[in-house]
């Protein structure tokens, strides 16, 4: 699956030896994402654990995950990617918030910081229409995803591109529990 927009193109990614440039790219954006007050070391932890090759690996090989990258040209480097999940929520707090099934997460979506705006179709709307047309290709009938109350750049893009607040849930960075919003948006 590839789909190109004038100047972005974004594809699935299938082969895990390309794990490693999707995790440079998480490895830069995650902490754009994060709250002010959270510790650098609890960031570079979260980042060390969760989004390194090896975990992107696991999850293109993952047959309920997809993996996106959005690139700048066919041919250009990866300056964002996606990581969604399909199945039912794993958190009873979320699973309560997101009753519909057949169910999909936007569980990571980063673009570099170069790439935020731009006229036109940007590589944010790119890589979220693609995650969208994945969770409907796999039968899903709502998408999910959290995002950290203090993070309202990202609250009014999901907005945006038709997601509604659902509720809250809390998420572990480092020892600091920090709580996000659940956003919903039915398919």
């Amino acid at each position: 699956m590839t789909s190109t927009h004038p100047g972005v193109s974004v594809e699935l990614v299938t082969d895990p030896e390309r794990a490693a440039s999707v995790a440079e790219v998480a490895g830069a954006t995650f902490p754009l994402a994060c709250p002010p007050h959270a510790a650098t070391e609890d960031i570079a932890q979260f980042i060390a654990t969760n989004l390194g090759e090896r975990n992107f690996r696991g999850y293109i090989a993952d047959p309920d995950a997809d993996v996106l990258v959005v690139r700048d040209r066919a041919s250009g480097p990866v300056i964002g990617y996606a990581l969604v999940l399909h199945g039912d929520p794993s958190n009873p707090v979320v699973a309560d918030l997101v009753p519909e099934r057949p169910a999909s997460e936007v569980s990571k979506m980063y673009v570099l910081p170069d790439h935020h705006s731009r006229p036109g179709l940007s590589p944010s709307r790119a890589l979220m229409d693609a995650a969208l047309d994945r969770a409907r290709d796999r039968g899903s009938v709502v998408v999910w995803l959290g995002v950290n109350q203090l993070n309202e750049r990202a609250q009014k893009f999901y907005a945006k591109t038709g997601f509604t607040r659902a509720g809250v849930r809390t998420f572990d960075l480092g020892g600091s529990v920090e709580h996000d919003y659940v956003f919903t948006q039915k398919l």
